[in-house]
């Protein structure tokens, strides 16, 4: 599956909504509306999760953490493509380099810009989709205001 084209961009809209319906479990059991979901190049569901630092005070569990450790363990994870709601803070995007997930699709970069840039520098494929529903949905989170946030701190989420 390539990067570009109105196909690959509907293939990857159908995986984010996976990552939607987590980042509502989340919101729903309290949380921060983050989801993230790791598919392999076929479109196959390897692992799925969600922001769970607020319900397990775990500042580490993130969603693409959530969704990476859900799938286990793999023999690689060059070919699997990890979609998330929001663009990867650096603790996530450090986990997909680290493990060298070939491809990133997310779902917004409005609320936050996380690391992409450097994702990409370093030869991972970002697709950002630009999701409103998925801008909103971080937008109209109650603490998703600098107050709840602390300063110098870089991954807010």
């Amino acid at each position: 599956m390539g990067t570009g084209g109105e196909a690959d961009r509907e293939r990857y809209s159908a995986m984010l909504k996976v990552a939607v319906e987590e980042a509502r479990a989340g919101l729903a059991e309290g949380g921060i509306p983050i989801g993230a979901a790791l598919f392999d190049r076929q479109g196959k569901l390897l692992g799925r999760g969600h922001n769970r630092r607020v319900q397990e005070g775990d500042p580490s569990a993130h969603g693409e953490t959530d969704a990476f450790r859900r799938a286990g363990r793999l023999r690689s994870y060059r070919d699997k493509i990890m979609v998330t709601t929001l663009a990867p803070c650096w603790y996530c995007s450090g986990l997909i380099r680290q493990f060298r997930i070939g491809t990133v699709v997310v779902g917004e970069s409005v609320n936050f810009r996380g690391g992409i840039d450097w994702l990409r520098e370093n030869g991972i494929a970002v697709i950002d989709l630009r999701s409103e529903e998925c801008i909103q949905m971080l937008a109209s989170y109650p603490g998703a205001t600098p107050s709840w946030t602390f300063p110098g701190l870089q991954c807010y989420f």
